[in-house]
């Protein structure tokens, strides 16, 4: 029998974070900006209601939200990655096999679960009790077919939450409800060379014959058909593979024209970069740096430039990834310009347990581990930033706008809630 698979999606998630801890907005509509207070990311159900779209400007819209009654946040990452943390720990007690699929989004298989629908409505209630974020949940045989239970479950005021795509005749009913650009993978293009063919809706993609999809359309397409029929040929991936690159990089609150507001800011990003790493366990030896300026304004002055720093051993080490850095940012800024966005990469990263150490160092690879776990562990009980590479500076006058930031209740000592 074909194992119950359960997507778990946070609602409204960055609006449910902002809630927790300021029970006053319940109720109230809520959008959280982009970096630099650009627009609007995300939006509680009330906004939405009130018209709000996604990707609305916020210096266009600030006196209609003002007179809506729109209750505006800048974009706390630290907050809402921390809640994400909690949410995917209490999904781990519902079952050993989980998928984290994005920062809101988890896949769990409930295979040998008697009961499905009671086993769904106590996770809900158990992630709303420990975390205080409310989650839909959709239980279908595939990936595929739980997108769908799920966007049902979130819409559907009568599913509780909860809904159910295990029968071959709720999934008829269900896919004859939507369209295809509904379809997890199906994007608008798609869809349209789609229907070019006559297929109209995901009940036609589901009866047409895989072979002749694979042979149009390719095997992504025709795994996007089997996985409708019920057929599942996405497993869920228990552990996530390696990455093989990450990247640091923010746009300026206000444009960079002195060398040394981009110093610091370059040194930030290495250092962000370089503890995302560590969290990995992963280390490397090539670093790349990035500055260009903003192609919008046309009547400024356009330069942009990369350099690539290789360093002789692969390491997480804060201190020698800024330094690499540096060193490629020597090589390429050029004054006379007002930049707009810098930027690390860290590429072609490896385990941090088979870095192969220096012939005439021994020794420095372990000093290196032991002061960056040091400084690990002080940045996570006391705060992040507590110990940073001095590179970094200390006023960071170039940072994102964020007006309208709230506390970061869980990841700061001097940010804690209050009562």
């Amino acid at each position: 029998m074909t194992k119950p698979i359960a997507l778990i999606d946070c609602n409204n998630f960055y609006a449910s974070c902002e809630r927790v801890f300021q029970p006053q907005l319940m109720g109230k509509p809520i959008v959280v900006l982009s970096n630099n207070d650009g627009c609007v990311i995300a939006r509680s159900n009330e906004a939405k209601a009130l018209g709000v779209e996604m990707g609305a400007p916020w210096h266009l819209n600030k006196e209609n939200f003002e007179r809506l009654g729109v209750k505006i946040r800048s974009s706390n990452y630290a907050l809402y990655g921390d809640m994400s943390a909690r949410v995917m720990r209490t999904l781990r007690q519902f079952s050993p096999s989980l998928e984290v699929y994005s920062i809101d989004e988890a896949f769990l298989c409930l295979d040998g679960i008697a009961d499905l629908e009671n086993h769904a409505r106590d996770l809900r209630k158990t992630v709303a009790q420990w975390t205080g974020i409310p989650v839909s949940v959709g239980i279908a045989p595939t990936k595929t077919l739980a997108k769908v239970a799920n966007k049902i479950a979130k819409s559907d005021a009568r599913s509780g939450g909860v809904f159910c795509l295990m029968d071959d005749g709720q999934q008829i009913a269900a896919l004859k409800k939507i369209g295809l650009t509904d379809i997890w993978g199906i994007a608008h293009r798609l869809a349209l060379r789609l229907q070019e063919t006559g297929m109209t809706s995901p009940l036609d993609l589901r009866d047409v014959d895989p072979k002749l999809i694979r042979q149009a359309f390719g095997v992504t397409v025709e795994r996007i058909a089997l996985e409708l029929r019920g057929v599942p040929c996405l497993e869920i991936e228990d552990i996530s593979p390696p990455r093989k690159s990450l990247v640091a990089s923010r746009s300026f609150g206000r444009p960079v024209e002195i060398l040394n507001d981009m110093h610091e800011a370059v040194a930030t990003y290495a250092n962000r970069a370089a503890e995302k790493m560590r969290k990995q366990n992963l280390a490397t030896a090539n670093i790349v740096v990035f500055i260009e300026t903003n192609s919008f304004r046309k009547q400024d002055r356009q330069y942009r430039a990369s350099q690539t720093v290789n360093l002789s051993v692969a390491t997480a080490d804060s201190g020698k990834i800024t330094t690499a850095a540096l060193k490629g940012l020597s090589a390429i800024w050029r004054s006379g310009f007002l930049y707009k966005k810098a930027g690390v990469m860290l590429l072609d990263l490896v385990s941090a347990d088979h870095v192969q150490g220096s012939l005439f160092q021994p020794t420095d690879t372990l000093v290196s581990k032991a002061r960056m776990q040091a400084m690990d562990a002080i940045n996570q009980r006391f705060g992040r930033g507590t110990i940073r590479v001095a590179a970094t500076g200390l006023q960071a006058s170039w940072q994102l706008r964020r007006n309208f930031m709230s506390a970061r209740y869980t990841t700061d000592w001097r940010e804690l809630l209050r009562v």
